[in-house]
């Protein structure tokens, strides 16, 4: 089974993310929804849903007067493919380039890649500088910008808010941390900052390995899990952490798999 993860340019109106969310069927395991990011992260399995969202979002949603604070290159910002189970990278690659070959050819939205050929920061550093699309037109499409489809094994999306640090100190934090595992941003997120995280190897480094390298240099306010968490993340961290990291078993990958749609939830940022 693949698992794909959408980040859609819209965290505002819930009407209508409930609508995009409906497009997904028994396919979508969760929605994240975050205002002030004004981004929405789909969780879904398989690889028809993924267009179905796609194509609606691309008919709905527009880039212009857009304002989050998180960065983006198009309303479907990034779609990457993940194995799970007996799926392989290879797997994740070919359902990668298939959706590439799919949203040119249909949507006429253009397409950089990431996975074994880039990192996914380093196609926001470059598209449209050094980076052309890998595929479709040379400019970007007149209401949904680009599109970034890749192939990754799975990472844990997990933010750090912080009171009362201004947003040049949270930047130092972020870069502080930074490292292979674990990717960062310092963000303003209304009276807060945030230093926004994917733990790209959360084997190797997890959420209170990354709460505890912030933690010495700054007080963290509270712990944003964003979408759903590997079951191995949990069994790798001390339960008596999990609520100070916004962890929960009901959050788990696996979880949502064998819950029935009806029991399936939407997530709010706080």
């Amino acid at each position: 089974m693949l698992e794909c993860v959408i980040n859609l340019s819209e965290g505002r109106d819930e009407l209508l993310l409930s609508h995009l969310a409906t497009t997904a069927g028994a396919d979508l395991l969760d929605v994240h929804r975050d205002p002030d990011h004004h981004r929405s992260v789909f969780t879904l399995v398989g690889t028809s849903a993924p267009r179905t969202l796609v194509r609606e979002a691309v008919a709905t949603l527009t880039l212009h007067d857009h304002d989050g604070v998180h960065p983006r290159l198009g309303v479907v910002d990034v779609v990457p493919f993940v194995p799970l189970g007996s799926q392989t990278m290879d797997d994740a690659l070919r359902a990668r380039d298939e959706f590439a070959r799919w949203i040119v050819d249909e949507l006429g939205v253009p397409v950089f890649l990431y996975g074994p050929e880039r990192t996914l920061p380093e196609v926001r550093r470059t598209a449209w500088k050094s980076l052309r699309p890998d595929l479709g037109p040379d400019v970007g499409h007149e209401t949904a910008g680009a599109v970034c489809v890749g192939a990754r094994m799975p990472l844990v999306a997990w933010n750090m808010w912080l009171e009362g640090v201004d947003l040049e100190r949270t930047r130092e934090v972020a870069r502080l941390v930074r490292s292979p595992e674990i990717r960062t941003l310092g963000l303003q997120v209304g009276s807060f900052t945030q230093v926004s995280c994917n733990l790209v190897s959360p084997g190797m480094v997890g959420p209170d390995a990354a709460y505890d390298a912030v933690a010495r240099h700054v007080t963290i306010h509270h712990c944003e899990l964003v979408g759903l968490v590997p079951r191995s993340v949990l069994d790798a961290t001390p339960p008596g952490r999990w609520r100070q990291l916004d962890l929960d078993v009901t959050r788990t990958i696996e979880e949502r798999l064998a819950q029935p749609l009806t029991m399936r939830r939407v997530s709010w940022a706080r």
